[in-house]
């Protein structure tokens, strides 16, 4: 599967969320990344389905809906209705996340599942038949601008030999850079979240570098 790269809002400067839209689609995003937390799944409070609905107009790109929340089932029907086109959840968020996970694709969406850094591999066991994605975490979640977590990059060579030939992506999430992405795209990564190292510059051109930049890093060798 080829590299995508996926900005995440959380980055951008809220006060002007449709201009940071037009400007990150522009410059070469493949994805919107979009981090949903609660302050109770996670220690921070970002925004909800009203603003994914506003922001919808403002770009045709995919909406990879992360959603930090527990409980995470009454609020599907919500952030689909919102225009998210893929929806992520935690295997720590929910009991029965298998019905998580039919209830996205019953509600027309793409479905993904992530794992916290200190989440094995192994819950995955039985689910990757149920996702068109799988994210792995490089930080612990609530935060942007963490600092890489290096022992996951074996994680997600482990999650890339699990998913086989299936047609599951395979997302990572937290400290991604230029110095990072070669050794995860290496490990079998095939879509990169970047939030800090996106967003850095503040103008379309700084932008639309810092995403070539992401994308050669990536670069087979």
């Amino acid at each position: 599967m080829s590299l995508l790269i996926a900005p995440s809002m959380l980055s951008s400067d809220f006060s002007r969320l449709a201009d940071e839209l037009g400007a990150i689609d522009r410059a070469g995003a493949d994805w919107i990344h979009l981090d949903v937390m609660d302050g109770h799944f996670v220690p921070n409070i970002t925004f909800g389905p009203p603003i994914i609905k506003a922001m919808r107009p403002h770009t045709t790109k995919l909406f990879d809906v992360h959603l930090m929340i527990e409980p995470v089932d009454p609020f599907l029907a919500a952030f689909a209705d919102a225009g998210a086109d893929l929806i992520s959840v935690h295997v720590e968020a929910g009991r029965h996340v298998h019905r998580t996970l039919q209830a996205i694709r019953g509600l027309g969406r793409q479905s993904g599942i992530v794992l916290n850094p200190a989440t094995p591999e192994t819950s995955l066991q039985y689910l990757l038949d149920d996702v068109d994605l799988v994210l792995l975490m490089t930080v612990n979640p609530g935060f942007g601008g963490q600092a890489f977590i290096p022992g996951v990059v074996e994680k997600v060579r482990r999650v890339k030999a699990m998913i086989g030939d299936r047609p599951v992506r395979l997302e990572i999430d937290g400290g991604v850079t230029p110095d990072t992405a070669p050794a995860l795209v290496a490990a079998g990564a095939d879509v990169l979240v970047a939030g800090t190292a996106v967003f850095r510059g503040g103008t379309e051109a700084a932008y639309a570098a810092n995403i070539a930049a992401l994308r050669a890093a990536g670069a087979p060798r």
